[in-house]
């Protein structure tokens, strides 16, 4: 574990070719992200992940994947859960508690089951951004609710279903994307509202997770660090491990998103330098992957620690 560097990557495609091979022996990549390109039958899926694993001699290694349900639903071409978004069950929530814990445990039972079968061992959710109106549709149905307490209990729920069930969770988007008014894959959104608001609303669905993992936002809260993007700001990660309270390990977002403006060498720098544990790059581009690698430092001490804490429910 200790000659990995800190960054998840991308592969191209459905297997693993020749240079993606020489790439993860040499760089040793903390973990692997996999998207519907990736995926296309149980038995492709469980070669690849079987595979992978193989290469780094460890059954345990982080394979990653954003299986939500409703629209971000990566394992389409397995199963069909179009209905299943994070609104629907925020309503059901609100209108019937009792029905609620029944009908989302099961669901997440469910998905835990095929995650582990196809060697999947972190999903990244859940998604505790606010839903807002006027917003950007890039959150819209995969929000709880527009109410903060429901989101964190919600939140908390889904954290501990998918631990007992030896999945590894990632709570997104740290601390909020949820006023964004654009998409952060193609715009940089910028948030005006102050730090009394953000505390009592957006941040507060992120406070004191139990989650192994936290994704950032690249969104601007400009009251708090007019020029730089969660991911690349020191104030705001400080305001994550020391207001909101999260203990566990920070990933960047895609760095690889328009919504950052620096080349990918710089973008990877800039995450570390903010706070950031893990880089994430997910397109699957050899040139970018090498030159997130390439900038990322090995595993420290701290990421060494958190990393066993999650390996040691796996099993």
């Amino acid at each position: 574990m200790i000659k990995k560097r800190c960054f998840i990557t991308g592969i191209k495609g459905k297997k693993l070719n020749k240079r993606e091979i020489i790439f993860l022996k040499k760089f040793q990549p903390w973990g692997i992200i996999l998207f519907s390109r990736n995926l296309e039958s149980f038995d492709q899926i469980k070669k690849l992940t079987t595979h992978i694993k193989k290469i780094f001699k460890d059954k345990n290694y982080p394979i990653i994947i954003d299986q939500e349900g409703g629209r971000v639903n990566r394992l389409h071409k397995l199963i069909s859960l179009d209905n299943y978004t994070s609104e629907y069950f925020g309503k059901i929530f609100v209108k019937n508690k009792k029905e609620f814990l029944i009908t989302y445990k099961f669901f997440i039972d469910k998905i835990s089951f095929l995650l582990k079968n196809l060697g999947i061992n972190i999903n990244t959710v859940p998604v505790l951004d606010l839903k807002y109106k006027n917003s950007s549709n890039i959150i819209g149905d995969r929000s709880f609710s527009r109410n903060s307490k429901i989101v964190s209990e919600i939140g908390d729920l889904c954290i501990e279903y998918f631990r007992n069930n030896s999945i590894g969770t990632v709570i997104k988007h740290i601390p909020g994307h949820g006023l964004a008014k654009v998409d952060s894959h193609y715009f940089t959104p910028t948030i005006n509202k102050n730090f009394n608001y953000l505390k009592n609303h957006d941040f507060k669905a992120f406070n004191s997770k139990n989650s192994n993992f936290a994704m950032t936002a690249h969104v601007i809260f400009k009251k708090i660090d007019p020029n730089n993007t969660v991911t690349h700001s020191k104030k705001l990660i400080k305001i994550i491990r020391n207001q909101i309270k999260f203990k566990n390990l920070i990933l960047s977002d895609d760095l690889s998103m328009s919504s950052l403006k620096f080349s990918i060498e710089e973008n990877t720098k800039r995450a570390f330098s903010a706070g950031c544990n893990l880089a994430l790059h997910c397109n699957g581009n050899l040139k970018e992957m090498t030159l997130v690698a390439k900038n990322s430092p090995k595993v420290n001490s701290f990421v060494l620690k958190k990393t066993s804490e999650f390996y040691k429910y796996l099993s």
